[in-house]
């Protein structure tokens, strides 16, 4: 019908469009407005608490680094009460980890290893907890629970890594059998240095019993507690 109408018979049936329906348009636009300035809010809001959350991670280091460690768990703290789902907080209980199991503590070590394994959204960094888990299990005179540890998921990238942690458990076990055919498997996948796990091979190569026989024998004095720090 608009062909049949004069230029200002249109304009005018425009304007009464507008003003009929100015309050739907309005609304709109202003819904739009709002919609993309709360996404610009929360993007800033996450850069910031991210950023908060490296602030405190990197003041627990540097606490450390001076060896003050009541005030580098201080932070931990904190990280674990304001930012739980950062991957920060994560970084931090692996520090911890390291630390707590450097001063013998394998059961604070073994906690902060266990949240990570079970709350990290990064399945590569719960993959290399759930590892030093199993190292520090290991320590505690549990080697199959830390065989059951390895055993709950597929390691992926970090098989040759997991081989070489289920060598370590076999061996506190006394099968020297399986450890060296875990510590073989482990060099098989293992790119770059693998000296310390050569070395391992070499000592048990000419005295591993026939599969299925195990050997008593204990592992090398403090042996399991420094391979849980790693």
């Amino acid at each position: 019908m608009s062909e049949y109408l004069s230029d200002k018979e249109q304009w005018e049936l425009i304007r009464t469009a507008i003003r009929d329906n100015w309050l739907s348009v309005a609304v709109a636009v202003a819904v739009v407005l709002a919609g993309f300035q709360g996404w610009r809010w929360w993007q800033a809001h996450l850069d910031s608490r991210g950023a908060q959350a490296g602030a405190a991670y990197l003041r627990m280091v540097e606490a450390l680094e001076k060896g003050d460690r009541s005030a580098a768990f201080v932070q931990l703290g904190e990280l674990e009460r304001s930012y739980p789902s950062s991957p920060y907080t994560d970084q931090a209980k692996m520090v911890a980890a390291r630390v707590d199991v450097e001063a013998n503590e394998l059961d604070k070590a073994a906690h902060e290893l266990d949240t990570v394994v079970k709350d990290s959204k990064d399945r590569e960094l719960a993959l290399v907890a759930r590892a030093r888990l199993a190292r520090v299990e290991i320590a505690q005179g549990k080697p199959d629970v830390a065989l059951a540890t390895l055993a709950a998921v597929a390691p992926g990238a970090f098989a040759a890594r997991y081989a070489e942690v289920r060598g370590d458990a076999y061996y506190a076990k006394g099968d020297k059998a399986a450890a060296l055919k875990e510590y073989r498997t482990a060099a098989a996948g293992t790119e770059g240095d693998a000296a310390l796990l050569n070395l391992k091979i070499a000592d048990l190569a000419a005295e591993a019993p026939p599969p299925g026989i195990a050997n008593t024998a204990p592992a090398p004095a403090g042996a399991t507690t420094a391979a849980a720090a790693k």
